[in-house]
């Protein structure tokens, strides 16, 4: 009795394989992507962690520092 599936052509073999390999390179880079940002999260903990010991009054790196322009004109005055 005959399948009730078609059979698949080489064609499309190949390029369900190149999903596949696809889909796992994806992953892949996914997992690398997260260890990059859990390695980068730790390295901004150590430079804030280096500031603060540099000049305790330093609360983050987020904190604004003055541009060029506004030292200048408070120098001045």
């Amino acid at each position: 009795m005959a399948s009730s599936r078609p059979i698949q052509s080489a064609a499309s073999q190949d390029s369900d394989a190149d999903f596949a390999q696809a889909f796992k390179d994806l992953a892949k880079g996914e997992r690398t992507a997260a260890a990059m940002e859990s390695q980068l999260t730790a390295l901004e903990r150590k430079i804030d962690d280096l500031l603060a010991s540099v000049d305790p009054h330093a609360k983050s790196t987020e904190q604004t520092q003055p541009t060029h322009k506004e030292e200048d004109e408070t120098t001045t005055k």
